[in-house]
């Protein structure tokens, strides 16, 4: 199906946002908290008639998903109208089966999801990957994804499908809160700061619920102003947005628990 013709198809009741990405999107359960993926906090910035189906799955390459079925169950679920994000890259760049190659085997199986959402009607949306808690001496801000930004901006342009450069975003606001603020939002806590970690975790990768809040609210935003989601679908992007509204299953909604 050409993408004008996705376009063109009728929804078929709301709209439902299908989530499909990595650890540092994934919904976690109440044992793991604070713990907290952005896809977990998207519904506290999405209209009450929004529904979010989180099938992120932790340790996932754009590969592995694939070839697990998780990627065939969501296209099952899929109606016209719906969109699908798409966010991966930190386990693509892995030394083992989950690896892709940024420029040749990353982008077909990203194209995998593309294609599969737009012959089912719905808008794919690629998501660069969120950038880790990464500092020089200075304080300044570090990369760590090597090409699979890059790579996934140039298959956006390629084929025309929607952007939110999180991994730019993410940057910007690491920057923005430095070495000691970032620890408010990434997965640091003290020995005996709260129950479900009682040894502490210093974590520079995943997140806590401030974190996974903000990013998501990065999200929305993006998607408001590039008019791919309309403001009607969108609320309280402007507000402050406690910890506590985020929801933790008693299990992962998708997938083994891979750290």
């Amino acid at each position: 199906m050409l993408p004008s013709q996705a376009a063109a198809a009728e929804p078929d009741g709301d709209v439902t946002v299908f989530v499909t990405g990595d650890s540092t999107a994934a919904t976690y359960a109440e044992y793991e908290a604070p713990r907290a993926g952005w896809g977990q906090a998207l519904e506290e910035f999405l209209a009450k008639d929004v529904e979010v189906v989180n099938q992120a799955w932790s340790g996932a390459s754009s590969k592995s998903f694939a070839e697990a079925g998780l990627l065939d169950q969501v296209l099952e679920d899929i109606e016209p109208g719906d969109y699908l994000l798409v966010s991966f890259g930190h386990n693509d760049s892995k030394t083992d089966d989950r690896s892709t190659d940024p420029y040749t085997t990353y982008q077909e199986y990203l194209e995998l999801y593309i294609d599969g959402a737009r012959e089912r009607g719905a808008h794919p949306v690629l998501v660069t990957p969120v950038e880790r808690r990464r500092f020089d001496a200075a304080g300044g801000v570090r990369t760590s994804l090597g090409q699979y930004p890059d790579a996934m901006r140039q298959l956006a342009e390629r084929e025309d499908v929607p952007l939110v450069d999180l991994t730019h975003l993410s940057l910007l606001r690491w920057a923005e809160l430095g070495p000691e603020g970032t620890t408010e939002e990434f997965l640091h806590l003290a020995p005996g700061e709260h129950p479900n970690y009682p040894d502490g975790v210093t974590d520079n990768t995943h997140f806590q619920a401030r974190g996974a809040i903000e990013l998501a609210r990065l999200v929305v935003r993006d998607l408001k102003d590039q008019r791919v989601l309309q403001p009607q679908d969108t609320r309280a992007l402007g507000d402050q947005i406690p910890d506590s509204a985020l929801d933790w299953p008693l299990e992962r909604p998708a997938g083994p628990e891979v750290w």
